[in-house]
């Protein structure tokens, strides 16, 4: 079984494929499988956020490239960038995780979601299709500044809402 460890530098060459829905990309440990068919354990830092195109340094030093593999998602258009950003707006208040593109934003399926959209007059399109959500205000940064010893970690995940010493 291959252990992926550690992201490398953009540009390596890859010997080999891990194709995962964004789902299992959020997640830091996971047995999994190469598309060779190869099984693979996923042991990554905390936090980190596996994006298409990303590439893996196996323990054995093989370099594996990540690809995003395509999954239901609906792609969400509206007639100006009023009404997108007031759709943005109600996602983002639902703590939805969404993809942020050129006029245009997506989401993963929901029919909840779906049926909201439609009532703010937004065109929707579903698609398959690799679906890379933007990673959020806390976690954009990733995991490799300082904290102090008594804040949490943060790493890059799709939100982080810190509750301590809130008054």
């Amino acid at each position: 079984m291959i252990e992926l460890t550690s992201k490398v530098i953009p540009g390596s060459l890859a010997s080999g494929q891990l194709r995962l829905p964004f789902d299992l990309r959020q997640k830091s440990r996971l047995r999994t499988k190469l598309t060779s068919g190869e099984d693979a354990w996923l042991l990554l830092p905390r936090g980190d956020i596996l994006r298409g195109g990303d590439k893996l340094l196996a323990a054995d030093g093989r370099i594996i490239e990540v690809i995003a593999e395509p999954e239901a998602v609906v792609h969400i258009v509206c007639a100006n960038a009023t009404e997108l950003a007031r759709a943005a707006y109600h996602l983002g208040n639902r703590h939805v995780p969404v993809q942020v593109g050129d006029g245009f934003l997506r989401i993963a399926a929901d029919h909840v979601l779906e049926d909201m959209l439609r009532c703010l007059g937004a065109t929707l399109t579903p698609l398959q299709a690799p679906f890379e959500p933007e990673a959020g205000a806390y976690g954009a940064h990733g995991g490799g500044h300082h904290h102090h010893s008594d804040e949490p970690p943060r790493g890059a995940r799709i939100h982080e809402y810190a509750s301590k010493n809130i008054k």
